[in-house]
């Protein structure tokens, strides 16, 4: 147990020391921008791809309206992906709605939209996530601060809408699974943002939310903690081209070393 000091200052109820902490992934434990932004191009690429091949009497104008609809629905620029974007933020399973909803746009019916959507997904899911070979880098400083919440004997857990084996993967590419001890995804029912997926997280842990910290870096993720009653929720902004929007009431880390634990 320990309290937790940011920028040297407590945070948190004094009267509560912190006994775990609930990292999301995508963009908080790991540096995901890169391999996110090749995977949304590469969903643009083949749907359009498999589009054309399905429906040969759609006009140039019509291909190119669905480019750009893919590429806002993605949250996708030439830069990089917006950090409060679907692909940035949202469960396969959501990207893929989303997806099929923008299909439906130009004319196809929802069975052949869905389907279409799928086999878009099913060409592009090795480059992310539990299919890819590939796995992004821990986000600097990371490596530090869990080895003091180790010492501290504070306990860590992922809360994310990556599959579980895409979780378990990073995971142990980046040497950290020994320190994690258990794992939340969009495997799990409920999944992020409900609240209910935080006290199913702290039960699996053994460990009340009053007595947790939660840090991400989306909107979605520090409302479901504070609604799920956390201790301390934190806000992530290091690992994306521009910061997230995040709502400022919340208390925000800038860089891993900015969070001390005092054992």
């Amino acid at each position: 147990m320990a309290q937790l000091l940011l920028r040297g200052e407590p945070i948190g109820p004094t009267n509560q020391p912190i006994q775990a902490v609930l990292f999301d992934k995508d963009g908080t434990l790991s540096i995901s921008e890169p391999m996110l932004h090749a995977l949304a191009q590469a969903r643009v690429f083949h749907c359009l791809r498999l589009l054309a091949a399905h429906h040969p009497e759609l006009l140039p104008e019509q291909l190119a309206e669905v480019d750009d609809l893919l590429r806002r629905a993605y949250g996708l620029d030439a830069g990089g992906v917006h950090p409060a974007g679907t692909t940035a933020v949202a469960s396969r399973t959501h990207n893929l709605i989303s997806t099929a909803t923008t299909l439906a746009q130009v004319g196809l019916g929802w069975p052949e939209a869905l389907a279409l959507g799928e086999a878009v997904f099913a060409a592009t899911d090795g480059l992310h996530g539990m299919g890819s070979p590939h796995h992004p880098q821990a986000t600097d400083g990371l490596h530090a601060l869990v080895a003091q919440l180790a010492t501290a004997d504070v306990r860590c857990a992922v809360i994310s809408n990556d599959e579980l084996a895409g979780i378990q993967a990073f995971l142990a590419s980046q040497e950290l699974s020994g320190h994690f001890q258990a794992s939340w995804s969009a495997d799990h029912s409920p999944c992020k943002p409900d609240p209910q997926a935080v006290h199913a997280l702290c039960h699996e842990l053994g460990v009340p939310a009053g007595a947790c910290a939660l840090i991400g870096d989306a909107n979605s993720d520090l409302r479901m903690a504070r609604a799920a009653g956390v201790a301390v929720v934190l806000g992530y902004t290091a690992a994306w081209r521009r910061r997230p929007p995040l709502d400022p009431s919340f208390a925000q880390v800038h860089h891993w070393s900015e969070l001390t634990v005092q054992a």
